[in-house]
């Protein structure tokens, strides 16, 4: 079993909301095991999945895979957008004065990944965004553009 978010608040969000792990799946359009490998870290949610449900019940990012402590609300909803994203990862890999093999390395991906996911060209997934934001104390939040707040605020 490989955890891949240790420490996530999805489930404890989930029972703040009194919502079952179904309701969450039809919301969501996944099935209660999907959820329940979510909230266990068995299996990292999809961005997508995680950003509609930061949206609809107004939680941080950063709240919700257990970088901060205390959920933020936000008055502004996420939209995910691959060229904003990968503007704010250059923008870390060139104030870290690393290259993108480095970032790369300590994600576990390959450079030309990292690469696609740098020029906008894909979507990052959500472990890499997650490794990236855990080692170098960057908000989930700034990294797809809700929060002008680079550092975690925990």
């Amino acid at each position: 079993m490989v955890i891949y978010m240790i420490d996530n608040n999805l489930r404890y969000c989930r029972e703040e909301l009194e919502m079952t792990q179904e309701e969450l799946g039809i919301i969501l359009g996944a099935s209660k095991q999907t959820i329940s490998n979510w909230e266990t870290g068995y299996t990292p949610i999809p961005l997508n999945k995680l950003v509609r449900f930061a949206n609809l019940y107004n939680y941080s990012l950063d709240f919700i895979v257990g970088f901060t402590r205390k959920n933020i609300k936000y008055n502004k909803n996420i939209k995910l957008d691959s060229k904003l994203i990968g503007k704010n990862l250059k923008a870390i890999r060139e104030n870290l004065k690393l290259t993108q093999q480095q970032i790369a390395d300590k994600c576990n991906i390959y450079q030309s990944t990292y690469n696609h996911y740098e020029t906008g060209y894909s979507l990052i997934k959500i472990i890499p965004a997650y490794s990236i934001c855990k080692t170098y104390n960057i908000s989930f939040d700034w990294l797809v553009g809700r929060t002008n707040n680079i550092k975690i605020n925990k």
